[in-house]
């Protein structure tokens, strides 16, 4: 399966939601309900107005496999609220998710080597990303399988995160 990569836009908020509502059920079927909630993002106005308003803050992109959305993420020069800004110049990983249908293909991979390159480009020495912290660290563990090292922590309630840097 070739993966591709493109630029999205505000058109592309339906398909967006489309890979992260697939996220809350591959995350619920594997027991995981602390993460992103039992919920579709589709169905939260909250979280429909922060992926339209995260989209509008940066540069959305949509990884393709035979012309369907398998996975997302939207690059930021900025993390989201709960996270103190870098003090230097950084490109940050958002709403990074692959449609469960893609799971195990390299989508998560391919999105993170695209923001590592975009980072680069930009001329920015700095990508940091955030993860849930719970279920024993699996999220956290891929992110450091994926060249990041963790920061520091935050919860937001009883929400524990962890951020990562990655220098390129």
């Amino acid at each position: 399966m070739e993966i591709s990569i493109r630029k999205g836009g505000a058109e592309d908020l339906p398909a967006i939601l489309g890979v992260l509502d697939s996220a809350v059920v591959w995350l619920n079927r594997k027991g995981i309900t602390a993460q992103w909630g039992t919920e579709p993002f589709s169905a939260r106005h909250k979280a429909v107005r922060q992926v339209e308003d995260t989209m509008a803050a940066g540069d959305p992109w949509i990884a393709e496999i035979d012309g369907v959305p398998a996975g997302t993420m939207t690059l930021t020069p900025f993390p989201g609220q709960h996270i103190a800004p870098a003090d230097e110049p950084e490109v940050y990983v958002r709403l990074l998710a692959t449609d469960a249908r893609f799971h195990g293909h390299g989508v998560g991979a391919a999105l993170l080597a695209h923001a590592t390159a975009e980072t680069r480009r930009r001329g920015v020495s700095l990508l940091r990303v955030d993860c849930f912290a719970g279920s024993g660290g699996r999220l956290v563990a891929y992110y450091e399988g994926q060249g990041f090292t963790p920061t520091e922590t935050f919860a937001v309630g009883d929400w524990e995160g962890q951020v990562l840097e990655r220098r390129v």
